[in-house]
């Protein structure tokens, strides 16, 4: 059960009741998660912002999933192991690429020295030393995309960090990232 519930929707602000709007047309319903950050309206909008803007960077649609994938499941979220499978699948992932980014590898090798770069800024928490970043380098990613990278990690670490707060309940196919989390 979640521990902070969803807003009741026939009770908004007019300005919030228009972000979930918003977030219904781009998505053709509204998440959970999204209907839960509604309680603080500042958050929802500032997180769908940031979204927003880094979805238009350098990174393609599937990248950024392969990247929340990873970030799942290495923070053992489980919401956004389920969210970022069936949005994986939406931007042309298979399932067994799937289950391998959340494993944190991938089967093709540029997208795999992304998830492995992923999973280090994860798990040492943004501490990377000069070899690993010559590593990501040598494997044709620019200082742009390393930072979008960063980016796309930040705003992983919110949603896992929010789910696991919450304890959001899961509107999507289910996935397990703890069983996956390296």
């Amino acid at each position: 059960m979640q521990r902070i519930p969803e807003v009741d929707r026939n009770n908004l602000q007019e300005a919030t009741a228009a972000t979930l709007d918003a977030v219904k047309a781009k998505l053709g319903k509204v998440p959970n998660i999204f209907l839960t950050m509604a309680n603080a309206p500042a958050l929802l909008k500032g997180f769908l912002a940031f979204s927003e803007e880094i979805s238009n960077g350098r990174l393609p649609a599937s990248l950024r999933e392969q990247i929340a994938l990873v970030t799942a499941g290495a923070n053992g979220c489980n919401y956004c192991a389920s969210a970022h499978s069936a949005l994986g699948r939406m931007a042309g992932l298979s399932a067994n690429e799937i289950s391998m980014n959340l494993a944190g590898s991938s089967s093709d090798a540029k997208a795999a020295a992304a998830l492995k770069f992923t999973h280090t800024l994860v798990v040492e928490r943004g501490v990377v030393n000069d070899g690993q970043l010559a590593q990501i380098r040598a494997a044709g990613f620019t200082d742009e995309e390393i930072l979008e990278i960063l980016g796309n990690v930040a705003l992983n670490l919110v949603t896992n960090y929010f789910n696991h707060l919450v304890d959001t309940d899961i509107d999507f196919p289910l996935v397990e990232a703890s069983a996956r989390a390296a």
